[in-house]
């Protein structure tokens, strides 16, 4: 991954702050509200009691879900960590199904030669991977089905651990596929499922694939907390998007002509910023609705975003999960790191989900 220069002092941008009387005040998220209820005001109720409160609502969230996904911001994000964390110590309920959208497992990692924890799984848990990665890990392997879905690894088969150890993961790498392998985990039993993601697959936001997402970043992704804060925030927003009520008219013959007649409109390819700058400044984007199929089809910038906010217009999905919680590593596999105390308590100002410092809180 290109990391860019931090930018220079005074030169940062604070989004989600405004300035108000010469000082900053955390701005009121769009998000913060749903039904009536403040969830802002929720969380500030537990996370005020200290780390064991956040560690029960972050389980209440997970043994919640049913199928749910791990997305890495960047390499060394801590997002094995926290896969780890989940699938020992017996904080999930049930028999777990796991695979992956990528390789993973390794001890060694395969983009920035770093060293990474491996996968590490207890006895009872169904495991979807590649046949070329079962002579790789030391578990006690049953086999239990293949399931005709290739990779560049082999087909991906489903075995059970019949005893505690490392594996390897190299899972299916379409959404369709990933969802049949959830099936076929509940199918044999598995009361959960849980998707180790690659980098930059917002695809594993939408519903079809997975209930919940957890959200690992960290001071790997740039030496500025500014721009991790920002971009992680950015990616959340989109995770987030409320579900469409009913769809609108799809955009067949156009964005502008679709919202000019209806006041609303399906866009079923990816909205970008080419596509929605034009109609702001036109002012044609303005109190009116726009739904996509999922968070992996808003390609907008966070100021575009913010001009739609602004313009009241409703950006919405047909089908999105919901992040669970978000995971911060202060330690840059690069050489830098940051204050672990504000980088947890800005991260936790943004957003309206448990924080957790997978370096000290998963220890």
């Amino acid at each position: 991954m290109r990391h860019r220069q931090a930018p220079e002092p005074g030169q940062e941008r604070h989004r989600g702050i405004r300035k108000k009387g010469g000082r900053r005040t955390k701005a009121v998220s769009p998000l913060s509200f749903c039904g009536g209820v403040c969830y802002t005001q929720k969380l500030t109720e537990y996370q005020g009691k200290g780390v064991y409160d956040m560690h029960d609502e972050l389980l209440r969230r997970l043994n919640e879900t049913k199928t749910m996904s791990i997305v890495g911001m960047c390499k060394n994000a801590g997002k094995t960590t926290m896969l780890n964390w989940m699938l020992t110590g017996g904080h999930l309920q049930g028999t777990l199904g796991l695979t992956s959208i990528g390789r993973d497992g390794e001890s060694t990692d395969v983009v920035t030669g770093t060293e990474k924890p491996g996968i590490f799984v207890k006895e009872g848990t169904l495991i979807a991977t590649a046949k070329d990665m079962l002579r790789l890990g030391d578990v006690t392997k049953e086999i239990l089905m293949t399931t005709g879905i290739p990779t560049p690894l082999g087909e991906v088969v489903i075995l059970r651990a019949r005893s505690a150890g490392y594996v390897q993961l190299a899972g299916p790498s379409i959404t369709t596929q990933l969802k049949s392998v959830s099936q076929s985990f509940f199918e044999l039993g598995a009361d959960r499922s849980i998707i180790d993601g690659a980098l930059g697959r917002k695809s594993l936001g939408a519903r079809a694939v997975a209930e919940g997402v957890i959200l690992c970043t960290g001071a790997s992704y740039h030496m500025s907390m500014e721009k991790v804060i920002a971009d992680t925030v950015h990616i959340y927003r989109l995770m987030n998007l409320p579900k469409a009520a009913e769809l609108p008219p799809e955009a067949a013959d156009g964005l502008e002509a679709c919202v000019k007649e209806h006041g609303a409109a399906l866009v079923t390819g990816a909205l970008t910023d080419t596509m929605v700058l034009p109609l702001l400044r036109s002012g044609v984007l303005r109190r009116c609705r726009l739904v996509v199929k999922d968070p992996s089809k808003v390609l907008l910038s966070a100021d575009t975003l913010d001009k739609l906010s602004a313009r009241e217009v409703a950006l919405e999905t047909e089908e999105a999960a919901r992040t669970l919680c978000i995971t911060v590593n202060p330690v840059s596999a690069y050489g830098w790191k940051f204050d672990k105390d504000e980088f947890l308590h800005r991260m936790r100002e943004a957003v309206e989900v448990p924080v957790i410092n997978v370096k000290e809180e998963l220890a």
